[in-house]
């Protein structure tokens, strides 16, 4: 992705005062509402989710240079559905709605919106008028995404068609007199063609936007911001040897230097090696004040018994804050902690009160734990996506095989061994996630997949080794190709290479007689197996 600039807010700053250009997206209950975000700053704009009922008066607060309102999945005439309020088509401020967000946008002027006879569903080829500044740069006749059971049928006297398919013919409109616009398409998915500059059209030619927003120029305002509100109190950052919790580390290092102390708990559930990485990069190589705790006996002991897997993850949880207060407690003139809260996060947990209604999600951070220590919170990465993290990462001098390592579930090692947790069979989990790792970065395919793990089933099969016949542990693995996570697909890895990993894990992992491959995509399938 292109490098994002300006900064992003800290908790206690008026989400008003943070950017000069920014664009909001106005989520209408959308999968896919994140993925256009994350699109508007692939341009280096600025871009943030906010309620789809967010009032026109407090949008003028906020002072975007553009709207968009994201698809959704309900009918804009049914009962309850989600609206907008009209007014902020009279804000002169441009608008592009998507999908529903379009029938959403119609409605509030007075179009008339009802189920479409001919359903589109997938591909579709549309004819656009290309002289229009939307398609500017565009092709007349391209492919693009639909996903939609109405449409709108009598547009206003004051709406032209831009574009059409043969089921859809208002596939794309936009007002005479105002800049407001419509898609009936999806242009966030990689599924139309062309998307990408569409939306740069959208951003540049109608909403006048830049596009001068810089990770670097993030980070020097970051590093002021962190300073002025940390003064000389000491800040504790809780590692885990994640991209997160590293590169927030590796900025308020550079922010505080001395001032930081970093605590990594080895919980037991971490991947071969990790501890002995961490204490390399943050104890040798930026020189941090860094307390490396040993609880491994307290978690097994906790988990001891446990097979359900939010469970094991509550227990993990309070494990992991009584082990924390344990340590920081003797840590003098500590006043804050520092969590690798991402944007995703935020949006999920519903923290900011202009952003999206929140869902249940149970995330790497440990709610409760700054108010239990009596700290203040600081998330410097709170409104940033995982992609702009791992470009901060550069950005500070992490190692690349750091900043590129694949995501890793804050409960470890505990939600890919299903069934009861022990030492032993952590060790066998932890061998067999190691061989595919190294089997992958041999084969050049690791960063070619976004997320390769190993997963050991609670059951046991039978298999035959030398003369003798075996009754062991099996091995699942599983690789997913996805560009933001929200949906992903089964890697296509080749035969060659799954079977080397399959011959190394049952010929060097002790008590494994079979591995498997998961083919299951997203959804219906999650990613974890747990």
């Amino acid at each position: 992705m292109n490098s994002p600039s300006q900064t992003t807010p800290s908790p206690e700053t008026s989400a008003g005062d943070i950017q000069q250009e920014t664009v909001l997206v106005l989520d209408f209950g959308s999968q896919t509402a994140q993925l256009i975000a994350r699109r508007v700053r692939d341009q280096n704009v600025f871009c943030q989710l906010v309620r789809h009922d967010l009032s026109a008066e407090r949008i003028k607060e906020l002072a975007p240079k553009g709207l968009i309102l994201s698809g959704g999945p309900a009918s804009v005439y049914a009962e309850n559905a989600p609206q907008v309020d009209p007014e902020i088509f009279n804000l002169g401020i441009p608008v592009l709605g998507i999908c529903y967000g379009m029938q959403a946008e119609c409605r509030a002027m007075g179009c008339e919106v009802k189920p479409s006879q001919s359903r589109e569903f997938g591909h579709t080829e549309m004819t656009c008028d290309a002289d229009d500044p939307l398609f500017r740069g565009l092709p007349e006749n391209f492919t693009v995404w639909m996903s939609h059971g109405d449409r709108v049928e009598n547009l206003d006297e004051s709406f032209v068609v831009l574009a059409e398919t043969d089921d859809c013919p208002n596939a794309a409109i936009k007002h005479k007199d105002r800049p407001i616009y419509g898609l009936q398409f999806h242009p966030e998915v990689t599924h139309t063609q062309h998307g990408e500059h569409l939306l740069g059209n959208f951003i540049r030619n109608i909403c006048g936007c830049e596009g001068s927003w810089k990770i670097s120029s993030f980070i020097e305002q970051e590093v002021d911001s962190i300073r002025e509100r940390v003064g000389q109190s000491r800040v504790i950052c809780g590692l885990s040897g994640g991209v997160d919790s590293s590169v927030t580390a590796a900025l308020l290092y550079k922010a505080l230097g001395s001032q930081l102390t970093c605590i990594f708990v080895d919980n037991g559930l971490l991947r071969k090696g990790e501890r002995e990485q961490v204490e390399y990069e943050f104890g040798e190589h930026f020189k941090t004040d860094l307390h490396v705790v040993d609880a491994r006996d307290r978690f097994l002991e906790a988990l001891a018994g446990v097979t359900d897997p939010q469970k094991k993850r509550k227990i993990i949880g309070k494990t992991f804050i009584d082990v924390f207060k344990d340590e920081s407690a003797g840590i003098e003139n500590a006043h804050f902690l520092a969590q690798g809260t991402l944007y995703p996060d935020v949006i999920e947990s519903g923290a900011n009160p202009d952003g999206p209604a929140a869902t249940i999600k149970y995330h790497h951070n440990v709610g409760g734990l700054p108010e239990q220590l009596g700290f203040e919170l600081i998330e410097p990465m709170r409104m940033l996506f995982k992609d702009e993290v791992r470009l901060m990462g550069h950005e500070l001098g992490l190692p690349e095989k750091l900043i590129w390592r694949h995501p890793f579930p804050g409960p470890g090692l505990a939600v890919r061994c299903l069934g009861e947790i022990t030492h032993d069979r952590l060790e066998t989990l932890r061998e067999a996630d190691a061989v595919l790792i190294e089997e992958l970065y041999d084969s050049d395919y690791y960063h070619k997949v976004q997320q390769a793990f190993a997963v050991l089933l609670p059951l046991q099969t039978v298999g035959v080794m030398g003369d003798a016949r075996t009754y062991e542990d099996v091995i699942a693995i599983r690789s997913v190709d996805t560009d933001n996570f929200m949906t992903a697909d089964w890697s296509r890895l080749p035969y060659d290479l799954l079977q080397r990993v399959s011959t190394r894990i049952i010929n060097s992992v002790r008590g494994v007689n079979r591995v498997v491959y998961d083919i299951s995509s997203k959804p219906p399938s999650t990613i974890e197996w747990e």
